[in-house]
């Protein structure tokens, strides 16, 4: 047997040998064009013309021979001297040959290996648009997103990152379908697949009643029987805590819309509270903080340190900060209900601080002198003021590096925390601005005016939005002026010197309310983060 060089040389002779013109043909320069194949230093003739059937079946025949001979990694320096001698055309053709060879069904040899879970594990990372895409490439991937109930697993992963996901879970009943450990536990993947565009069809109902303002108002009465006006509220799934103008706090069952329990013992207005699965908080014009037991309440402890009105406070993770009338911060530690003592008193506002917030980086103040101070949480240092506002501040709130204000000067202002800087300023309300919210997609914002204002968060944050679009609606229900406000996904509670509690709700809109014609200012799409 010859050896394998001599038969590869061989093999390549076949292949490059010319063919010889035949007198009888056409001097066509179609039929006969030559082109020069550069290989390294040398260079051949070729003939584009195919020769005759019989003498290239039989060469094919015997480079197959030779070529089946040898082992795998000479065929390999073979093809590559081969295609070496090639042109561009010829490239391309092989190309398109070997493209369709080199692709491989990962997903459908996975299982074939046993390995069921890597093949869902890497398809559960797909998006909804993909996985009804992925559905479609055959049955085996559609068997394995069944099998592995990949709906169910997008769906858990929205709710878990999502709070308006999570929201609507709770409100629409179908989180008792999710975070089943056992697929018995459940119903099918076809469940959850057809569950899915009713959740985004939800969503997308839910933002446009954001827009167009479409509603359904509930409407507490808090009857005071002396001053009337509720200053301040807090609320959860169950009920909703007020601090009012008669000295009293009051707790309403929030489906039911009754109260529940009145707490009574300041001897001024309640002007602000806060209250978590414990105690609740309050400050009033008496000067005094007390705290109360949330189940209970009983008084657990009365601090009495300012001189004046305690006009807002914030505690959170054993820190507690209060401010008044008396132009002071007060920081207190927190250990428990009735060991709170006193860390350090803030002063530099030349006027009442009319609200603080805070987080484990700042602690941040706004005054009837116009400015926000921001102090150090660790230290209490003073870190800078920020100044724009053109009469004094009523309210703010501050999250990440985002502060933004209301005043009386009737503008809302946003700020970058660490530089100082005003980002935008927001003019729509004709009175004092009294209390502000935001999250991640909009401001919400009341005043004296009696109206409730809905800004888009982000067009606010984008230098390029006109001005003429960051007002998304205006709300007016309250006849007095808005004292307090808070909102989360689904609704918005407010309340008033007209002493009553609104419940603005934007998810069971009755269905009169949702054919209505009035249409949004500008087109908003639900894109999840």
């Amino acid at each position: 047997m010859e050896p394998d060089s001599v038969i590869e040389d061989k093999t390549i002779e076949l292949m490059n040998t010319s063919v010889m013109e035949d007198q009888n043909e056409d001097e066509s320069p179609k039929k006969n064009t030559l082109w020069q194949i550069s290989n390294g230093t040398s260079s051949v003739i070729v003939s584009r013309k195919r020769p005759s059937e019989g003498n290239y079946q039989k060469e094919k025949d015997l480079c197959i021979k030779y070529f089946d001979q040898w082992s795998e990694s000479d065929q390999v320096e073979f093809v590559e001297h081969l295609i070496s001698r090639m042109c561009h055309y010829q490239h391309g053709h092989i190309n398109s040959y070997l493209k369709p060879m080199l692709q491989r069904d990962f997903i459908t040899a996975l299982p074939e290996q046993g390995l069921d879970h890597i093949a869902e594990n890497i398809l559960s990372y797909l998006d909804a648009r993909s996985l009804c895409a992925a559905e479609l490439v055959c049955k085996e991937w559609q068997r394995v997103i069944s099998e592995g109930m990949l709906w169910k697993k997008l769906i858990e992963r929205m709710v878990r990152t999502d709070p308006l996901w999570k929201g609507l879970s709770e409100r629409r009943g179908w989180d008792q379908y999710l975070f089943k450990n056992r697929p018995t536990d459940g119903p099918p993947n076809s469940f959850y697949r057809s569950l899915y565009p009713k959740i985004i069809q939800d969503i997308e109902t839910i933002e446009s009643n954001w827009r167009c303002g479409r509603h359904n108002l509930q409407r507490i009465q808090c009857r005071s029987e002396n001053s009337k006006g509720v200053y301040c509220l807090q609320y959860d799934d169950e009920k909703i805590i007020s601090g009012l103008r008669d000295n009293s706090i009051k707790i309403w069952d929030k489906s039911s819309l009754e109260c529940l329990k009145v707490l009574t013992g300041h001897t001024g207005s309640v002007l602000c509270l806060q209250y978590d699965e414990r105690v609740i908080v309050t400050g009033s014009s008496d000067s005094t903080v007390r705290v109360w037991d949330v189940n209970t309440g009983e008084v657990l402890n009365t601090l009495i340190h300012h001189n004046e009105a305690v006009l807002h406070l914030r505690f959170s993770n054993g820190l507690m900060v209060t401010c008044s009338k008396d132009r002071s911060i007060a920081v207190w530690d927190m250990a428990s209900a009735t060991d709170i003592t006193l860390r350090r008193v803030l002063v530099g506002h030349r006027a009442a601080v009319n609200v603080v917030d805070f987080d484990d980086k700042y602690i941040v103040s706004a005054s009837g002198d116009r400015t926000i101070k921001v102090w150090s949480t660790s230290t209490c240092e003073f870190v800078r003021t920020l100044n724009g506002h053109k009469r004094g501040i009523a309210c703010l709130q501050y999250r990440d590096r985002l502060v933004v204000s209301g005043s009386s000067d009737n503008t809302i202002r946003l700020w970058d925390i660490e530089c100082g800087a005003c980002l935008r300023v927001l003019e729509g309300h004709e009175e004092l601005v009294r209390c502000i919210r935001f999250d991640n997609k909009r401001i919400v914002s009341g005043a004296y005016d009696g109206k409730i204002k809905v800004w888009d968060l982000q067009a606010a944050l984008d230098p390029r939005a006109p001005a003429s679009t960051l007002c998304l609606r205006t709300l007016v229900e309250h006849s007095g002026r808005v004292f307090r406000l808070q909102f989360d996904e689904f609704q918005i509670i407010s309340s008033s010197h007209d002493d009553t509690i609104l419940i603005w709700d934007f998810l069971n809109v009755p269905p009169s309310a949702q054919n209505e014609t009035r249409s949004p200012s500008r087109t908003y799409t639900y894109i999840s983060r």
